[in-house]
């Protein structure tokens, strides 16, 4: 069997920096430590730092008031802020720079008078978050059958914004029909889905056509992973979404000569090295890596977790 890697894979610089910030946090703070949300969308990564003492919480008030409590990389509403402040919390945010970014042109657009009009998941932690920030400005668009049952006329100062982790397919398709029937809608200064779904996407849409089956690592509360999947459905490969080695079912490779393995932005490597260790010991055959975006991306610790560090060190 030839086994094709796609690279890029797996861990993004926003997902790097949430796990690290909660890794850091628990040397500094200790445990019991928490965190709103999942840190990222894995149930590895959660689990890995349930054993280490962390509490995952829904609402703030779950959070005992003076604790620590960390932000997910996808982002929270002003709200939570306000709700954890209240509480004499700790506040140290891992949101993914790339989610602020959303945050402050929702924000800004707002002000200026502007209707947001947001294509992405309802429900999704990033999209609750983003709509937070300006309740009353913001219409969540999830299909282009959705624009079609949107109120505003051509006189309305209309701007779109979109989940970062939507599938670059979708959304165009969505923002194509917002652009049909609003040609006056504002456009983002830059593209709001984030490089490294983007980068993940495109290494499957270039490889998905080489290979019979494609598995794609990550869970499936994971945006992107689920958009892996699907890409290559689309584009004619069949395509599992598995959490790790014990999802896969082997009838699944009969007559398969060709796999592509990839994962998710929030899935983490070790997953993806044992089911390529599983594939090779079954079938045998020859690993072959394939590179298609270079990724040199990495982002800074937060301020809050910083100056945390620096005033631990100071006392000793």
């Amino acid at each position: 069997m030839r086994i094709l890697l796609a690279n890029p894979r797996g861990f993004c610089a926003g997902v790097n920096m949430a796990i690290q910030c909660v890794e850091e946090a628990i040397k500094i703070v200790g445990t019991p430590l928490y965190v709103y949300h999942e840190i990222v969308h894995n149930r590895h990564v959660v689990e890995r730092f349930v054993r280490q003492g962390v509490v995952f919480v829904d609402t703030i008030d779950q959070v005992p008031a003076h604790s620590t409590v960390i932000f997910s990389a996808h982002g929270v509403s002003p709200e939570v802020r306000k709700r954890a402040k209240a509480r004499g919390c700790t506040m140290i945010d891992a949101t993914c720079p790339l989610v602020t970014k959303v945050h402050m042109e929702a924000i800004r657009y707002a002000r200026q008078g502007y209707h947001i009009l947001l294509v992405g998941h309802a429900g999704h932690d990033e999209v609750v978050g983003t709509v937070g920030e300006a309740p009353g400005a913001i219409t969540i668009v999830e299909s282009p059958q959705d624009v079609a049952q949107l109120p505003y006329d051509d006189k309305s100062p209309l701007v779109y914004l979109t989940q970062t982790t939507l599938s670059m397919d979708d959304a165009n398709a969505i923002i194509e029909a917002i652009r049909l029937r609003y040609p006056h809608v504002k456009s983002p200064p830059s593209e709001d889905i984030c490089y490294a779904t983007t980068n993940r996407q495109q290494a499957v849409r270039h490889l998905a056509t080489d290979a019979d089956l494609v598995l794609v690592v990550g869970s499936r509360n994971s945006s992107n992973s689920v958009r892996l999947t699907e890409i290559s459905q689309n584009s004619g490969t069949q395509a599992y979404l598995v959490d790790d080695v014990t999802e896969i079912e082997h009838a699944w490779f009969e007559g398969v000569e060709t796999v592509l393995v990839t994962a998710g932005a929030s899935a983490p490597e070790h997953l993806v090295e044992e089911i390529i260790d599983d594939l090779l010991k079954r079938y045998g055959g020859h690993l072959e890596d394939r590179h298609v975006v270079e990724e040199d991306m990495h982002f800074e610790l937060p301020l809050s977790l910083r100056s945390l560090r620096e005033r631990a060190a100071a006392k000793g």
